[in-house]
């Protein structure tokens, strides 16, 4: 007989689908790992270059114009931020506003502390509950962000009074990848949980995955990092197990992860 799991390996003998995109999933799938799980890696998004630069090179150029410089994901630090230090310091006035914890890490990470984070939460309706965020009027904001990206931020600064300008720094695609492997280890059971951190990454898995695989995919846990995206998997059909995790950070995903597959308790989850 196998030996039960003990605690630093909670997870030996479980297989993992980590949908993360090839550039955020080296340090979650280690997590997973020294835990003693199987990972399969199958990103179910790209990020590319946005279709038409000239808005972001027009908003570097003028960057020392804003006020505030919002980032809605560690993506928009990494194509944003070693562009504009390329051209010169960081403009002395400009506060950088990061929506959750993995992007101020990378604001951190490219040399810029963030002024501006959520305490709790990761999502835009956390960044404008921040106090830096309450009275705006009259200030310039420049937010960037992939392509079609929620408007709820921008709306709301404005009705505070403030200018706001989108840059699309980047934007997301479907990757080309073989799914045959993820199917067949789908339909023999062998995935135990699924992670997805955003609705749009859910979706993307299902329209890659095919609908004869989709009816086996209902059926396996899964992990998710907010709770409209655990409502979007009800809505397109999961019935097995749906955890959704304090936030879509590496850390409290993991913990997600550890607590649906019976390997801790008391991890503040939901389902």
């Amino acid at each position: 007989m196998a030996a039960a799991p003990g605690p630093d390996t909670p997870l030996d003998g479980r297989h993992v689908l980590v949908t993360r995109p090839e550039a955020q999933a080296g340090a979650f799938c280690a997590m997973l790992e020294q835990a003693g799980a199987r990972v399969t890696r199958f990103p179910v998004i790209e990020i590319r270059g946005p279709r038409d630069p000239s808005g972001l090179r027009a908003a570097l150029q003028g960057l020392a114009a804003y006020d505030i410089a919002v980032f809605v994901s560690a993506n928009a630090v990494r194509r944003v931020v070693p562009e504009a230090l390329a051209r010169g310091p960081w403009p002395p006035g400009l506060r950088a506003a990061a929506i959750g914890a993995s992007t101020a890490r990378e604001l951190a990470a490219q040399g810029l502390a963030p002024d501006i984070v959520p305490e709790r939460r990761f999502d835009s309706e956390a960044l404008l509950a921040t106090d830096a965020l309450q009275s705006v009027e009259g200030l310039r904001v420049v937010v960037f962000r992939g392509d079609g990206g929620r408007e709820q931020l921008a709306s709301t600064l404005r009705s505070r009074g403030a200018e706001v300008t989108h840059v699309e720094a980047y934007r997301r695609a479907l990757p080309e990848i073989d799914p045959r492997q993820l199917r067949a280890s789908l339909e023999a059971g062998g995935i135990d949980v699924v992670t997805v951190t955003s609705g749009e990454s859910l979706q993307n898995l299902v329209k890659m995955l095919g609908p004869v695989t989709g009816e086996t995919l209902w059926r396996t846990r899964l992990v998710v990092g907010a709770a409209r995206v655990a409502e979007r998997a009800r809505e397109l059909g999961f019935r097995a197990d749906v955890v959704t995790a304090e936030d879509p950070t590496d850390a409290a995903m993991f913990r997600a992860v550890v607590g649906c597959l019976g390997g801790c308790e008391g991890s503040g989850l939901s389902g």
